[in-house]
């Protein structure tokens, strides 16, 4: 294992580290200390290494994510695993804002509660957060599935296209276009999976789909109200 102090040797010096892991490297597990909330920790990375950052950070996190297993054992500032391309960022705390936007594959778990906007515009990754998140989350979300153990706010799944929503909670409202949908064996599997790879002890059985309804693919006038 290579511990690294951030405090000590600086963001640059980490992340240029981190970059020149390569496919067949010997530097697999990483520890960070000390990152104080500092931003931008562990981006875009490209290799299959696990980094482990023992404490809280803030934005960015793990953005850019390729391959890496990243593990922050704290709490994470805004834009975690943002634009995540493969691998798996787990969060021990809370997130902020926008967990996962654009995410294109990959998982998230969050194992506390999510603020607004998590899963914006995903395009492919997979969110479980087994708290609550805020409002406006997954907004055009385009496809991917976020699950959510606790409570969503806010609009969920306003404008979203065909990422697929699964909720355990309530939902306070639903946005524009967004509608519960039924849950069917497929979608019970595919909770199944995620959970278990989330290390979630909810049974999929309890949560609501959610989905696209459809109505604004296409601009139509009668539906203008609506975007």
């Amino acid at each position: 294992m290579l511990k690294f102090d951030l405090q000590e040797m600086g963001l640059r010096k980490l992340n240029n580290a981190l970059h020149d892991q390569k496919e067949n490297t010997n530097q697999t597990i990483w520890e960070i200390i000390n990152p104080k909330g500092s931003h931008a920790i562990a981006v875009g990375i490209d290799a299959p290494i696990e980094v482990n950052i023992k404490g809280s950070t803030g934005y960015y996190c793990g953005g850019m994510n390729k391959q890496a297993i990243i593990n922050v054992k704290g709490s994470v500032g805004p834009g975690v695993a943002e634009n995540m391309m493969s691998g798996k960022v787990v969060v021990e705390g809370d997130a902020s804002q926008y967990a996962g936007a654009t995410g294109h594959g990959g998982l998230l778990v969050i194992k506390g509660n999510a603020s607004s906007r998590c899963g914006i515009s995903m395009k492919g990754i997979n969110i479980v957060v087994h708290g609550n998140i805020g409002h406006m989350s997954a907004f055009m979300a385009q496809s991917g599935n976020l699950v959510v153990c606790g409570d969503a706010g806010d609009a969920l799944g306003d404008s979203l296209y065909e990422a697929k929503l699964f909720v355990r909670g309530s939902v306070k409202s639903l946005g524009a276009d967004c509608e519960e949908k039924e849950m069917r064996p497929e979608h019970i599997e595919l909770l199944k999976y995620l959970l278990s790879e989330s290390e979630c002890d909810a049974k999929p059985e309890e949560f609501s789909r959610y989905g696209s309804a459809r109505t604004l693919y296409n601009f139509n006038i009668d539906n203008s109200d609506a975007y």
